[in-house]
């Protein structure tokens, strides 16, 4: 466990799960209005959303975490699993005592962790926000694969060079609005050989989370207002995938029975950095649909 700036008008905090590990949480806002919890991607940290929380924060009261072993957060000894991480996050909201509705928010990775979570605990969820969330059919052996020696060799560069230059390899196209404050929390925990180490670590585990993911697309959105952001700009190696991507996300909110497809122009897949103004309009439109 490791204390750790996490902002400006941002407030850490540590729970501590059934198993002992402590978890390094991240707290914005006041009020009466539904809890807004971020969940990041593969390699992400909290700080993923620090730009972005605070924007929401102002609204609204908001919480993002470091799952095990990023940031602040102790490690797991276990496979980090898609069961794994949705049980670390019902154990962070359980020791805060938020058993209430929540939004979810789950960008990349985090889209199957949030509806692993909205299967387990239907009545815990206010709304949904995908943000450019992974779907089953892009993913494949080879992705995985892939996925696994991307993060290896980007852990290597982490040591051997500075955040900045790995920053400006895993995240080319930041947005400007995104202050340098923000800028340096976002390099010092997303930018490092300990985000990407854990990263490679859930990459191993994207074969045997598929069964699950298809599963719980093919059981559907659940009934609530949810928004899926999906990123507009095709980036390299992606000429084949996101034309898919983008087509099953939008079939699967047209079969939902409250939901809808955003498609965020210029915009690649890091969309809570490259435009945080669209995932901030989208939070903000669930919360007014669920708030009293």
């Amino acid at each position: 466990m490791t204390s750790l700036d996490p902002g400006r008008g941002l407030t850490e905090k540590f729970v501590v799960l059934p198993d002992g590990r402590r978890l390094r949480a991240v707290a914005a806002g006041e009020g009466e209005g539904p809890l807004v919890v971020f969940e990041a991607g593969m390699s992400a940290p909290a700080a993923s959303w620090v730009h972005t929380q605070r924007e929401v924060g102002a609204h609204t009261r908001t919480l993002s975490y470091d799952r095990a072993g990023y940031g602040g957060s102790d490690p797991d000894r276990r496979d980090r699993t898609l069961e794994r991480i949705t049980d670390d996050l019902t154990g962070l909201l359980d020791g805060l005592g938020e058993t209430g509705p929540v939004v979810l928010v789950g960008h990349s990775w985090g889209g199957p962790v949030i509806r692993l979570f909205a299967e387990r605990h239907p009545g815990r969820v206010a709304g949904l926000v995908f943000v450019d969330a992974t779907v089953a059919e892009i993913m494949s052996d080879r992705a995985a694969r892939t996925a696994s020696r991307a993060f290896a060799v980007l852990a290597l560069l982490a040591r051997i060079g500075s955040g900045r230059l790995l920053m400006k390899v895993i995240a080319p196209n930041v947005s400007p609005v995104i202050a340098p404050s923000d800028m340096d929390i976002l390099t010092r925990d997303y930018a490092c050989a300990r985000a990407m180490r854990v990263g490679r670590q859930e990459a191993a585990q994207i074969m045997t989370a598929l069964p699950t993911m298809r599963r719980l697309q093919a059981a559907g959105t659940p009934d609530v207002p949810t928004i899926c952001l999906q990123a507009g700009r095709i980036e390299r190696g992606m000429s084949t995938a996101r034309p898919l991507f983008n087509q099953v996300a939008a079939e699967l909110m047209a079969a939902a029975p409250r939901a809808r497809v955003v498609v965020v122009p210029d915009t690649g897949h890091l969309v809570p950095q490259e435009n945080p103004a669209a995932v901030r309009d989208a939070v903000l439109e669930i919360v007014k649909a669920v708030s009293p």
